[in-house]
């Protein structure tokens, strides 16, 4: 239950240090409430006068407060930690993110990179908060209350020794099952979160097949099943909790069977068997404390697991090879691949072969069906992607590279997607993404050049018009215009990567895009992914593929007169249309 990783947190091994110290002054303060309420209660049964009485129980009174005071200290003591900590814990994981790039996300799951982004450190910051303390009370105090009743008489000392461990062994195992069935919910609440992101992003197109009404009883399934999953943990925490307050209070039972003997027998008096009856609750409920919160820290252990995993993958290592600031990109420039190989799976190549030479301000399309790889290709040439280590050579302005997620490179391209992501910020902030200090008048000129100063006099205040999510609604041509703007204001960026940015665009809307792509292309290197054959003819050089390899490239004219896999294609696109 107790993670090792938390050890290595910052300040964790202090805090640890200084809470276990804590931990032996309250045992102390268990103790002296303990003996002084049995001084108190033995005064009152020998007739003793209230004045007697009203010292202990001071001290009783002190003592309590003393405990619940220790009690609050040790949480203000951890909370800053476990705020600091999952703070930092949140941001290592967006960094670590943005390292793996979108392959990650793509063989993880959306919903499970967001519950383990979003959801998943808050259930860090709750497992932190409560496992910590609660551990090492359990460690301490118990020790601490036997030696004083082993003080007092050692026979109930040994027996309170000797059933602890069977109880805590009784809770392993019953903690074993829960474990596993919370692993089997966590699971599910991971698979549930993935097809929650899917369904919202496929419900236009399932409910204009008409599947949306079908697709409803997979959701329900999906639920379904969470919720079996759920009422199961729930089942194993009951079980195990009920168990627990059974073995401990019937070992109360006993302890206070042996004392009533010995009270009989005149081997003890009334006052310590009265301490010893009293410490004995107190005994059994740091393990009692730590069972009912056991099952409330199970998803965070989950959790704490799933980022510490996340943060262990390796990234892509060497991204200054190309230097720091942002690449020089002219007319002489190249950029070039041989034998390059990819795969997800460190096993199959999804990219393979790939011989590729870019020079200048080249404009060069990339064809093929679905599923041929020419996002892959995409996502390689901007770096977010690795190439299979040792599988050909990477070269930018002749300088050898082991992979194109250098800081140069990447700040020197703009990456337009079929869906460009839109900040909930305003008009103004989401074009100037890329060029944070630029004014009004530049965003101004940029959007105008983007097709965009019709719509903006349409809206409310303008470039201050908040829009992405929770705000103003934006089509599918407004983003991609956006996008567009922000090439438009920052033109020191001279390579473009499209990865079929009008691919689910209407003819119309994308014939009105056209005209205000087109001029963006002027002096820039373009690496534009399509399957709308109207894209061919602007290019200046045409990569075909197919099942990850560059089957055909070469000029446009090239590829229509030598009649390959290009006029293949063609004739399957012209004839599908």
């Amino acid at each position: 239950m107790f993670d090792p990783a938390l050890f290595k947190l910052p300040g964790m091994r202090r805090l640890t240090v200084i809470l276990a110290l804590l931990a032996v002054v309250e045992g102390i303060c268990i103790i002296i409430q303990a003996q002084f309420l049995s001084v108190a209660i033995v005064g009152l049964w020998h007739l003793k006068s209230l004045a007697t009485i009203l010292q202990p129980m001071l001290i009783f009174a002190i003592a309590w407060t003393g405990r619940q005071l220790l009690v609050v200290f040790k949480n203000w003591l951890m909370y800053p930690i476990v705020e600091k900590t999952s703070g930092k814990m949140r941001r290592q994981v967006m960094q670590k993110l943005y390292q793996l790039g979108p392959s990650y996300v793509a063989k993880t799951g959306t919903g499970n990179v967001v519950t383990t982004a979003l959801e998943g450190i808050d259930k860090v910051q709750t497992y932190l908060m409560l496992v910590v303390i609660k551990v090492i009370d359990m460690m301490v105090i118990p020790w601490v209350i036997l030696v004083y009743i082993a003080w007092l008489r050692w026979r109930e000392a040994l027996f309170l020794l000797a059933i602890f461990p069977l109880i805590i062994l009784f809770m392993i195992i019953l903690g074993y099952a829960a474990q596993a069935k919370a692993d089997k919910q966590y699971v599910g609440y991971q698979r549930l979160s993935n097809h929650f992101v899917d369904t919202l992003r496929g419900l236009p197109t399932l409910k204009q097949l008409g599947l949306s009404k079908q697709y409803a009883h997979n959701v329900y399934q999906v639920s379904e099943g969470y919720r079996k999953q759920t009422m199961a943990v729930i089942k194993v925490a009951m079980l195990s909790t009920f168990a627990l307050d059974f073995f401990t209070t019937l070992s109360i039972a006993v302890v206070a069977v042996f004392l009533g003997f010995g009270l009989i027998n005149g081997t003890i008096t009334l006052l310590p068997a009265l301490v010893i009856l009293v410490l004995s609750p107190d005994y059994f409920l740091p393990l009692r404390t730590f069972a009912s919160d056991y099952h409330a820290t199970l998803n965070g252990k989950n959790a704490f697991a799933d980022v510490q995993k996340m943060l262990a993958l390796p990234v892509p290592t060497d991204r200054d090879q190309l230097g720091e600031q942002p690449l020089a990109w002219q007319a002489d420039s190249t950029l070039s691949l041989k034998q390059v190989d990819f795969s997800y799976d460190d096993q199959q190549p999804a990219l393979k072969q790939l011989d590729l030479v870019a020079k200048g301000y080249q404009r060069i399309g990339i064809i093929g069906a679905s599923g041929s790889g020419k996002s892959t290709l995409i996502n390689l040439l901007g770096g977010f992607l690795s190439p299979m280590p040792g599988h050909g050579t990477i070269e930018v302005n002749g300088q050898p590279v082991s992979h194109l997620g250098q800081t140069a490179w990447q700040q020197s391209f703009f990456y337009i997607p079929q869906n460009p992501y839109l900040f909930h910020a305003s008009l103004a902030e989401n074009i100037a993404f890329y060029q944070p200090q630029a004014g009004l008048s530049a965003i101004g000129q940029a959007a105008e050049k983007a097709g965009l100063t019709a719509w903006i006099k349409t809206l409310p205040d303008g470039l201050n018009t908040q829009i992405g999510e929770g705000a103003r609604g934006v089509s599918g041509g407004q983003a991609q215009r956006i996008a567009l703007a922000r090439a438009f204001l920052d033109d020191s960026r001279k390579i473009l990567l499209f990865d079929e940015p009008t691919a689910h665009l209407d003819i119309e809307t994308e014939a009105e895009l056209k005209q205000t792509i087109l001029p963006v292309f002027e002096h820039h290197l373009v690496f534009f992914a399509t399957h709308r054959l109207h894209w061919i003819n602007q290019m200046d050089y045409v990569l075909v593929m197919d099942h990850g390899a560059i089957v055909e490239q070469g000029t446009p004219a090239e590829l229509a007169a030598h009649n390959g896999a290009y006029g293949h294609l063609r004739d399957e696109m012209v004839g599908a249309i």
